[in-house]
């Protein structure tokens, strides 16, 4: 009699270990998504305001930029990913102790962008940012290479962890000196740790990892070259920071079978880097701290690769140890250590003996083919128009085809729906301007009616349609990064969009925190963000008050309100 009760029992445990396996999911994709739309909402906004906080890096000697240039950065990453991370993990001592220390660095970053602190003023900051998660987060190595089982000395491993983050956090500093270089090599490190927490759930590292990517990607939006923005200390600092005590997290307290010696991977070229210069430094007798253009980027200029030849050299060899730790973590760690020691020497090899026999790679202002390739791409029509183009068909295509489509549409979406038709057909009659606060409204609103109606109402019960609507949306979504990222014209400006977003995801975000039940909440805000931003564009571009958005939002909104109302 038992049986049938007990199978309920089963299949209501499973059903809710699915959900709560959905929930999770849907908070690492917020926790990534939340940090990428602050970020690129808050710096825009910065660069306003950087030269009134006197934030501007100025061109000298030792930099390769010779205009000035906002760094402002940093503030857009930082924020971008503490906002997220507070949200979603739970506080306690390590991550209470983890945000205290991000903020502690952002505040002396931001006052070095400000004012040129000396480096033993910035190292008063970091110590207190490492003291807390070491001390007080109780987060250390316990273990180091080649001593087997047994742990080292709680009095020697601290020290030691303060010590390497420290360098960590210095290491991401001096790597940020060409466009896109620090934020990328951070993001190849921090996609690998991500993937090792996920074999093994670590959802603290995982959100803590998504959350600052999607910062750097926000980030990125304005860093690649030629940049417009720079993170500044108050960014690479963080980064440091992250990716530092993520690596002491997943070795140490997520997956502890993992080699201690994989750190030496998953940190890769920038450790290496660090080290080099210092020992250059101290070999010719020059101040250990003082910036000079000795790292490797620097030395790849001197021999004659241009700026995206030495991003793409330095990209190329730190994914190969990122891959190498995906692939290596529970081999020994001789093995390891060999294969990075072993990579770090023939680098330094190769740019020694360049350096000596005054190879070039390139003739004297020549132009390489890299570079010549990826001008060519960015003002190609492919990459500079087709993708605008791509989503004024879309967006408008998917208004059209859900109205029709959708099972049913909920009588008060009718009402809504018959006041703004009428309200866009006055504006579109009478009203020429093409930046209307109240037409964009009601785009918007439509859109968000388009977007309930096509998640909530339409049925798409076979494995096909649920493929063509990824794709639908990750095409839309991949349109609009290209055409922000190579428009031939580009300003800096915020947009009312980017802060609808900002509050759609976080009370969306809200409210899937607190109703695991209510996933498809998430889904549904992420389609809005893509398609919020579809909008923004097709309206930034098409003059014509006609144009095909309205015209498809006017002709969506009569259907809506028909529907609805008969």
């Amino acid at each position: 009699m038992g049986a049938p009760g007990c199978r309920e029992a089963e299949a209501k445990a499973a059903l809710e270990s699915v959900e709560a396996e959905e929930h999770e999911r849907m908070t690492y994709l917020f926790a990534f998504i939340t940090a990428l739309v602050i970020s690129m909402a808050i710096i825009p906004l910065m660069v306003r305001l950087a030269p009134r906080l006197g934030m501007i890096d100025r061109p000298d000697p030792r930099k390769v930029h010779t205009t000035p240039i906002p760094r402002v950065g940093g503030v857009g990453i930082v924020l971008g990913a503490l906002v997220p991370i507070a949200m979603w993990l739970s506080l306690d001592a390590l991550s209470g102790a983890y945000l205290f220390g991000a903020l502690v660095l952002l505040v002396f970053g931001v006052w070095d962008d400000v004012c040129e602190l000396g480096h033993y003023v910035k190292f008063i900051g970091q110590f207190i940012a490492v003291m807390a998660v070491v001390y007080y987060g109780d987060l250390y190595v316990t273990h180091l290479p080649f001593m087997g089982l047994e742990p080292i000395p709680e009095s020697i491993g601290r020290p030691f962890t303060v010590f390497a983050m420290m360098g960590m956090i210095n290491a991401i500093n001096h790597s940020d000196g060409l466009d896109g270089l620090a934020g990328g090599i951070s993001l190849l490190s921090l996609s690998s740790m991500g993937y090792l927490a996920f074999l093994v759930d670590g959802s603290m590292l995982i959100i803590i990892a998504l959350a600052t990517m999607g910062g750097i990607f926000g980030f990125l939006r304005y860093n690649t070259h030629p940049a417009k923005v720079f993170m500044g200390d108050g960014g690479s600092q963080f980064l440091g920071f992250t990716l530092g005590f993520l690596a002491v997290f997943l070795i140490e307290k997520v997956n502890p079978v993992l080699s201690p010696a994989l750190p030496a991977l998953m940190l890769g070229l920038p450790v290496a880097d660090i080290l080099a210069v210092f020992a250059q430094r101290v070999y010719h007798g020059m101040n250990w701290f003082r910036a000079t253009k000795n790292h490797i980027h620097h030395r790849l200029l001197e021999l004659g690769f241009d700026h995206y030849e030495a991003v793409v050299i330095k990209y190329s060899i730190q994914t190969l140890f990122v891959v190498s730790a995906i692939f290596l973590g529970y081999e020994s760690d001789l093995l390891i250590l060999a294969i990075y020691l072993g990579v770090c020497s023939l680098i330094f090899i190769f740019l020694t003996a360049a350096e000596h026999k005054n190879w070039r790679a390139h003739g004297s202002g020549r132009e390489s083919r890299l570079a010549r390739a990826i001008r060519a791409v960015k003002g190609h029509d492919l990459f500079s128009m087709a993708p605008a183009r791509f989503v004024a068909i879309a967006v408008p295509s998917l208004f059209l085809l859900v109205i029709f489509w959708a099972d049913k549409v909920p009588r008060d979406f009718g009402v809504v729906s018959a006041v703004l038709a009428a309200i866009l057909l006055v504006y579109l009659v009478f009203n020429g301007r093409k930046d209307s606060i109240v037409r964009q409204t009601v785009i918007y609103t439509t859109a968000a009616f388009v977007v309930y109606l096509e998640t909530k109402f339409i049925g798409k019960d076979t494995l096909l349609l649920n493929a063509v609507e990824v794709i639908y949306f990750v095409a839309v979504a991949a349109a609009i990064g290209l055409a922000i990222r190579y428009a031939r014209e580009k300003q800096f400006r915020t947009t009312p969009t980017d802060y609808l977003v900002v509050f759609i995801v976080l009370f969306a975000g809200f409210l899937l925190h607190n109703t695991p039940d209510k996933a498809d909440i998430g889904i549904m805000a992420v389609k809005l963000i893509i398609v919020f931003y579809g909008c923004e564009l097709v309206i930034t571009r098409l003059q014509d008050r006609w144009n095909v958005l309205n015209l498809s939002a006017l002709a969506s909104l009569v259907v809506l309100a028909v529907r609805g109302l008969v």
